[in-house]
């Protein structure tokens, strides 16, 4: 018996071969990255979040920072690290005193959404809300507490009334 010749798998081949040969890729517009993912950012993402303990939240905060932070802001949050000087990222630190962004609100919001000057967009299925909840209770809670004691006693809630960082 013969085989009957089948064109459809061979042509299906070929075409595939050759719309391959002619495609290139452009990866997002890390402007349109940002755009996208500030239009999908609410606080409330955050409202729900619920952590058995405070230790709990800083392990996943301290696992989250050393897979997604540490290469850029350092094992301290200083910034300044080599590999950020490579790719010509001026980095912040987050240890700073006077850091704009050192409450969780603005930190969730800049972790979620990045920026288009070097800082990723984790939000954009990345990290989940509850990992970007951690790395900031990490950030805020663990990397900055020798800046935040200094005026503690001045800033400290009255006995009984909620930490104004979450906690």
């Amino acid at each position: 018996m013969r085989r009957a010749c089948r064109p459809l798998p061979t042509l299906a081949a070929a075409l595939a071969v050759a719309a391959c040969g002619h495609h290139e890729f452009e990866p997002p517009d890390r402007e349109a990255k940002v755009r996208e993912a500030a239009a999908s950012f609410t606080p409330s993402l955050f409202d729900t979040l619920a952590w058995d303990s405070a230790g709990a939240r800083y392990a996943v905060g301290n696992r989250v920072y050393v897979e997604h932070c540490r290469t850029c802001h350092g094992s301290l949050g200083q910034g300044g690290t080599d590999y950020a000087a490579a790719q010509g990222l001026e980095v912040p630190s987050l240890t700073q005193p006077g850091w704009s962004l050192a409450d969780p609100d603005s930190l969730h919001r800049v972790i979620f959404v990045g920026h288009a000057v070097g800082m990723p967009v984790f939000g954009d299925h990345d990290l989940t809300p509850r990992e970007i909840d951690a790395v900031a209770g990490y950030i805020l809670d663990v990397l900055r507490p020798e800046v935040l004691g200094a005026d503690a006693d001045a800033a400290a809630p009255a006995p009984g009334a909620p930490s104004p960082r979450g906690g």
